[in-house]
């Protein structure tokens, strides 16, 4: 028996050192090609991005967003429906991305074309949190019109480092995935400790003065304006900046009439608004509702937290397992389980999971979990197929152009969710028909299925538009050579007027 227990405890010994090499194996693995990335991108390129998705985007998107939540319903006291739409109003500055794309791209202030646009997205938020934090009884027209800046300063940056992202996909094709992975890790690890914290930092200082915390990522990004290393072009001609709008113009309009480009666009517009946003309704229910689970602000928290984790398994999941499939299949399988997943929400709502005995907080744990694994599954091929529909010299611009129909499509989704709990009659006391509004939103969420023949089948890994500059059209003062090229700035007066189908 003795002789038994030693073996057995020696098996054990190998099984934890098998665990642990394999851990070890795969951090290393982590670390390996994050350095590799750091190696052929510029270092200050990598730190933008973990500055504007990890802790901008990610952490103080998370801390935004439960404030916001519980600032909308505690302070100014409004119905879900009007939350849902005022939510659509305040992430109108990132519809109108292909303006700040069009800035950064063709019109440099002091010479640089990326730095001074961080600087003032930073000065921007950080102006704007602080007057919501510290301005008592704040009227419902000027929070609004408040929060909307702060979300125009966070817009500005993402499109300035969406400009680096495409870029460098572009330069480097076989790196695109690894590039939209980067943005979405960093999003995802930001969004997990924010969400972590959230709820804990609206019960001890309120929904206010979690704005006046969510200064420092803005002040975060104003650091990145003052140390991106980016190379200087003093003696740009302002007087040829009507040119180059027009120039640029031209050129996007010449790309979308491709139907390699266009049809994907609507794809990704149709996908987005017809999987109707109902999250206010479903929030009110969680915590007010005399029928429903009465989460704390606490719980939300973690609740939101526990999902981002879902979030950030999605990321690594597209990484390691899906990113080498084809854009079509993939999409298809997440619509489809992305409809599914939604029935957790109905059965939640009827009550039916504390008939089998399962208590609320676990299955909201799990729904919430779900929903964001798979939306991150869903979004990742469409970020990584809107970086490869970019055209050398305006990546920046058309990017934004791309995301713009992204969040046009959002904001469909978002009023008409409050549209539809509108005439559902869902208010701050009354749920009864909130069931009905999760069952239309499930079916709804199908309906791109029969779309999918928009997407290309197309390799990820590989260029799918490419693109040729003529050369008189491109001014003597170009960038250094491509091959070295780490955030610079994008070559002036570009017209683009050959399309290469690679479908």
């Amino acid at each position: 028996m003795v002789e038994e227990d030693k073996f057995n405890v020696f098996d054990e010994d190998l099984e934890e050192d098998e665990l642990q090499k394999e851990s070890s194996v795969s951090i290393g693995t982590a670390v390996y090609w994050f350095k590799a990335l750091v190696s052929e991108m510029h270092w200050s390129f990598v730190f933008g991005v973990v500055i504007v998705y990890g802790i901008s985007q990610g952490l103080g998107g998370a801390l935004n967003r439960v404030a916001t939540e519980y600032y909308m319903k505690d302070v100014q006291k409004v119905q879900p429906s009007e939350a849902q739409v005022y939510s659509g109003i305040t992430s109108i500055p990132w519809m109108v991305k292909p303006i700040w794309g069009l800035f950064t791209d063709l019109v440099p202030v002091l010479g640089y074309h990326r730095r001074p646009y961080f600087v003032f997205a930073g000065l921007l938020g950080v102006i704007s949190l602080l007057s919501l934090a510290l301005h008592q009884k704040l009227h419902l027209l000027l929070a609004i019109l408040l929060l909307t800046a702060g979300s125009a300063g966070v817009a500005i940056a993402d499109v300035t480092i969406d400009a680096c992202v495409a870029q460098n996909s572009s330069i480097h094709p076989t790196l695109a995935a690894d590039l939209q992975s980067l943005c979405a890790l960093s999003s995802s690890i930001g969004a997990l400790l924010g969400f972590s914290i959230s709820g804990i930092l609206v019960h001890l200082i309120g929904s206010k003065g979690v704005y006046g915390l969510l200064a420092i990522p803005a002040g975060l990004v104003f650091l990145v304006g003052m140390i991106l290393n980016e190379p200087h072009m003093p003696d740009f001609n302002y007087r040829q900046v009507n040119e180059k709008f027009v120039g640029a113009g031209k050129a996007m309009w010449t790309t979308l009439k491709s139907p390699n480009v266009w049809r994907p666009c609507l794809y990704m517009y149709l996908s987005l608004a017809l999987c109707l946003d109902i999250n206010e309704g479903l929030f009110y229910w969680y915590t007010d509702s005399k029928n429903g689970p009465k989460f704390s602000q606490e719980n939300v928290g973690f609740i939101f937290s526990i999902g981002s984790v879902g979030s950030l398994f999605g990321a690594l999941l597209y990484q390691y397992v899906l990113k080498d499939h084809q854009f079509r299949d993939l999409l298809f399988w997440t619509q489809m389980i992305y409809s599914l997943s939604g029935m957790l929400d109905f059965l939640l709502v009827l009550r039916l999971n504390l008939k089998i005995g399962m208590p609320d907080y676990f299955f909201i744990v799990i729904d919430e979990s779900v929903h964001q694994l798979i939306n991150r599954l869903k979004w990742m091929p469409l970020l990584v197929l809107s970086s490869k529909l970019c055209p050398r010299g305006i990546e920046g611009t058309f990017f934004a152009l791309l995301m713009s129909i992204d969040n046009v499509g959002l904001l469909s989704a978002s009023w008409g969710g409050g549209f539809l709990l509108h005439i559902l009659k869902v208010t701050r006391t009354k749920f009864s028909n909130l069931w009905l509004a999760i069952l239309i939103r499930n079916f709804l969420r199908l309906t791109p299925l029969c779309m999918l023949f928009l997407v290309p089948r197309g390799d990820p890994n590989s260029s799918i538009l490419l693109t040729e500059l003529p050369r008189s059209d491109v001014d003597n003062e170009t960038c250094e050579e491509a091959d070295n090229i780490e955030l610079v700035s994008l070559v002036n007066g570009i017209n683009i007027d050959n399309q290469k189908e690679a479908f």
